[in-house]
Protein backbone atom coordinates (compact mmCIF):
# COMPACT_ATOMS: atom_id res chain seq x y z
CA UNK A 1 0.00 0.00 0.00
CA UNK A 2 2.67 2.27 1.03
CA UNK A 3 3.91 3.59 -2.56
CA UNK A 4 6.63 5.02 -4.45
CA UNK A 5 7.07 8.67 -3.85
CA UNK A 6 7.37 9.79 -7.19
CA UNK A 7 3.64 9.08 -7.81
CA UNK A 8 1.91 12.70 -7.97
CA UNK A 9 -1.39 11.44 -9.17
CA UNK A 10 -3.63 8.51 -8.12
CA UNK A 11 -4.98 6.36 -10.94
CA UNK A 12 -7.48 3.70 -11.50
CA UNK A 13 -4.24 0.83 -11.43
CA UNK A 14 -3.19 2.01 -8.01
CA UNK A 15 -6.83 0.98 -6.68
CA UNK A 16 -7.15 -2.55 -5.24
CA UNK A 17 -9.88 -4.80 -6.20
CA UNK A 18 -12.07 -4.29 -3.23
CA UNK A 19 -12.54 -7.61 -2.20
CA UNK A 20 -8.44 -7.83 -1.91
CA UNK A 21 -8.75 -4.80 0.15
CA UNK A 22 -11.75 -6.01 2.18
CA UNK A 23 -9.20 -8.82 3.23
CA UNK A 24 -6.42 -6.88 3.85
CA UNK A 25 -7.91 -3.70 5.29
CA UNK A 26 -7.61 -4.39 8.38
CA UNK A 27 -3.41 -4.29 7.99
CA UNK A 28 -3.22 -1.70 5.30
CA UNK A 29 -5.74 1.06 8.36
CA UNK A 30 -2.85 0.06 11.34
CA UNK A 31 0.07 1.03 8.59
CA UNK A 32 -1.41 4.25 7.22
CA UNK A 33 -2.56 5.24 11.19
CA UNK A 34 1.38 4.46 11.98
CA UNK A 35 2.16 6.57 8.86
CA UNK A 36 -0.21 9.92 9.81
CA UNK A 37 1.25 9.93 13.43
CA UNK A 38 4.11 12.76 12.44
CA UNK A 39 1.92 14.06 9.94
CA UNK A 40 -0.46 14.77 12.66
CA UNK A 41 -0.12 18.98 13.87
CA UNK A 42 -2.86 20.30 16.36
CA UNK A 43 -2.39 24.03 16.52
CA UNK A 44 -4.12 25.86 19.72
CA UNK A 45 -7.32 24.53 21.23
CA UNK A 46 -9.42 23.58 18.14
CA UNK A 47 -7.02 23.38 14.72
CA UNK A 48 -5.45 20.38 13.84
CA UNK A 49 -3.15 20.40 10.08
CA UNK A 50 -3.56 16.57 8.59
CA UNK A 51 -0.60 16.87 6.13
CA UNK A 52 -1.96 14.61 2.50
CA UNK A 53 0.70 12.24 0.82
CA UNK A 54 -0.03 10.14 -2.27
CA UNK A 55 -0.50 7.01 0.57
CA UNK A 56 -3.00 9.38 2.35
CA UNK A 57 -5.25 9.92 -0.24
CA UNK A 58 -5.25 6.35 -2.02
CA UNK A 59 -6.21 5.03 1.25
CA UNK A 60 -9.03 7.45 1.81
CA UNK A 61 -10.24 6.89 -2.02
CA UNK A 62 -9.92 3.17 -1.17
CA UNK A 63 -11.83 3.33 1.90
CA UNK A 64 -15.09 5.68 0.42
CA UNK A 65 -14.81 3.23 -2.47
CA UNK A 66 -15.06 -0.10 0.00
CA UNK A 67 -17.80 1.80 2.12
CA UNK A 68 -20.30 3.32 -0.48
CA UNK A 69 -19.10 0.16 -3.12
CA UNK A 70 -20.19 2.85 -6.48
CA UNK A 71 -17.32 0.83 -8.56
CA UNK A 72 -16.17 2.84 -11.42
CA UNK A 73 -18.56 5.67 -11.71
CA UNK A 74 -17.49 6.52 -8.21
CA UNK A 75 -14.13 6.54 -8.65
CA UNK A 76 -14.21 9.09 -11.16
CA UNK A 77 -15.44 11.43 -8.89
CA UNK A 78 -13.19 10.51 -5.64
CA UNK A 79 -10.10 10.81 -7.90
CA UNK A 80 -11.00 14.66 -9.13
CA UNK A 81 -11.67 15.19 -5.41
CA UNK A 82 -8.31 13.77 -4.01
CA UNK A 83 -5.88 13.77 -6.63
CA UNK A 84 -5.44 17.78 -6.18
CA UNK A 85 -4.03 17.39 -2.62
CA UNK A 86 -1.50 14.88 -3.50
CA UNK A 87 1.86 16.90 -3.37
CA UNK A 88 3.11 17.70 -6.37
CA UNK A 89 6.74 17.21 -5.58
CA UNK A 90 7.12 21.52 -4.39
CA UNK A 91 4.63 22.07 -2.15
CA UNK A 92 2.72 20.62 0.84
CA UNK A 93 -0.70 20.04 1.28
CA UNK A 94 -3.04 19.48 4.38
CA UNK A 95 -6.37 19.26 5.58
CA UNK A 96 -7.01 21.94 8.46
CA UNK A 97 -9.89 20.50 10.69
CA UNK A 98 -11.56 23.02 13.38
CA UNK A 99 -12.32 20.23 15.63
CA UNK A 100 -15.00 21.27 18.70
CA UNK A 101 -17.68 18.72 19.98
CA UNK A 102 -20.13 20.91 21.02
CA UNK A 103 -21.95 21.97 18.16
CA UNK A 104 -23.34 25.46 19.32
CA UNK A 105 -19.75 26.44 20.59
CA UNK A 106 -18.58 25.51 16.96
CA UNK A 107 -21.24 27.32 15.21
CA UNK A 108 -20.00 30.09 17.35
CA UNK A 109 -16.63 29.69 16.98
CA UNK A 110 -16.68 28.97 12.85
CA UNK A 111 -19.20 32.03 12.98
CA UNK A 112 -16.52 34.94 13.98
CA UNK A 113 -13.22 32.95 12.06
CA UNK A 114 -14.29 33.67 8.34
CA UNK A 115 -11.48 34.03 5.83
CA UNK A 116 -9.43 31.96 8.03
CA UNK A 117 -8.21 29.73 5.41
CA UNK A 118 -6.15 33.47 3.96
CA UNK A 119 -4.38 33.52 7.36
CA UNK A 120 -2.05 30.07 7.30
CA UNK A 121 1.63 30.31 7.19
CA UNK A 122 4.69 28.32 7.56
CA UNK A 123 7.83 30.15 8.83
CA UNK A 124 11.02 29.16 7.86
CA UNK A 125 13.58 31.00 9.53
CA UNK A 126 12.05 34.04 8.40
CA UNK A 127 10.76 33.10 5.36
CA UNK A 128 7.15 33.32 5.48
CA UNK A 129 5.27 30.44 3.07
CA UNK A 130 1.16 31.96 3.15
CA UNK A 131 -0.90 28.50 2.62
CA UNK A 132 -2.88 28.90 -0.61
CA UNK A 133 -6.46 27.34 0.03
CA UNK A 134 -8.19 24.63 -2.66
CA UNK A 135 -9.87 26.29 -5.26
CA UNK A 136 -13.40 25.26 -6.04
CA UNK A 137 -13.69 24.15 -2.31
CA UNK A 138 -16.54 25.83 0.38
CA UNK A 139 -14.33 27.65 2.34
CA UNK A 140 -16.26 31.00 4.00
CA UNK A 141 -19.47 31.03 2.94
CA UNK A 142 -21.06 34.81 1.89
CA UNK A 143 -22.27 35.63 5.51
CA UNK A 144 -18.89 34.60 6.81
CA UNK A 145 -18.98 31.19 8.00
CA UNK A 146 -15.79 29.23 7.87
CA UNK A 147 -15.99 25.78 7.09
CA UNK A 148 -14.71 23.19 9.84
CA UNK A 149 -12.59 21.45 7.09
CA UNK A 150 -10.34 23.14 4.69
CA UNK A 151 -7.94 22.18 2.24
CA UNK A 152 -4.61 24.23 2.18
CA UNK A 153 -1.08 24.14 -0.27
CA UNK A 154 1.87 25.70 1.18
CA UNK A 155 3.85 26.05 -2.51
CA UNK A 156 7.52 26.20 -2.00
CA UNK A 157 10.53 27.38 -4.16
CA UNK A 158 14.08 25.44 -4.16
CA UNK A 159 15.28 27.71 -1.92
CA UNK A 160 12.72 27.02 0.60
CA UNK A 161 12.60 22.93 0.31
CA UNK A 162 16.41 22.69 0.60
CA UNK A 163 15.75 24.73 3.64
CA UNK A 164 13.13 22.46 4.84
CA UNK A 165 14.61 19.15 3.87
CA UNK A 166 18.13 20.16 6.13
CA UNK A 167 15.88 20.33 9.29
CA UNK A 168 18.04 23.27 10.84
CA UNK A 169 15.61 25.83 10.17
CA UNK A 170 13.47 26.85 12.76
CA UNK A 171 10.07 25.47 10.96
CA UNK A 172 6.95 26.81 12.38
CA UNK A 173 2.89 26.29 11.16
CA UNK A 174 0.88 29.52 12.30
CA UNK A 175 -2.21 31.01 11.93
CA UNK A 176 -2.95 34.79 12.37
CA UNK A 177 -6.48 34.97 12.42
CA UNK A 178 -7.61 38.36 14.80
CA UNK A 179 -9.69 35.69 16.11
CA UNK A 180 -7.54 32.40 16.26
CA UNK A 181 -3.96 33.08 16.88
CA UNK A 182 -1.71 30.57 17.42
CA UNK A 183 1.97 29.01 16.03
CA UNK A 184 3.68 25.96 16.75
CA UNK A 185 7.01 24.45 16.02
CA UNK A 186 7.36 21.42 13.90
CA UNK A 187 8.58 18.00 15.70
CA UNK A 188 11.84 16.72 13.59
CA UNK A 189 9.65 13.51 13.28
CA UNK A 190 7.10 15.85 11.46
CA UNK A 191 9.68 17.93 9.65
CA UNK A 192 11.18 14.06 8.19
CA UNK A 193 7.93 12.69 7.57
CA UNK A 194 6.88 16.12 4.99
CA UNK A 195 10.45 16.28 3.65
CA UNK A 196 9.52 13.54 1.59
CA UNK A 197 6.61 14.86 -0.17
CA UNK A 198 9.22 16.80 -2.08
CA UNK A 199 10.98 15.42 -5.36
Amino acid sequence: MIMPKEKKLIEKNDIMPIDVYTRQRKEIRKKIVEFKKDRRIPLGPYATFYFESFETMLAQVQEMLYIEKGGDEQLKDELAAYNPLVPNGKELTATLMFEIDNPVSRATFLGKVGGIEEKVYMKLDDDLIHAVPEEDVDRTSDEGKASSVQFIHFKFNDEQIKKFKLNSSQIEIGIDHKEYSHSTKLSELSIKSLSKDFN
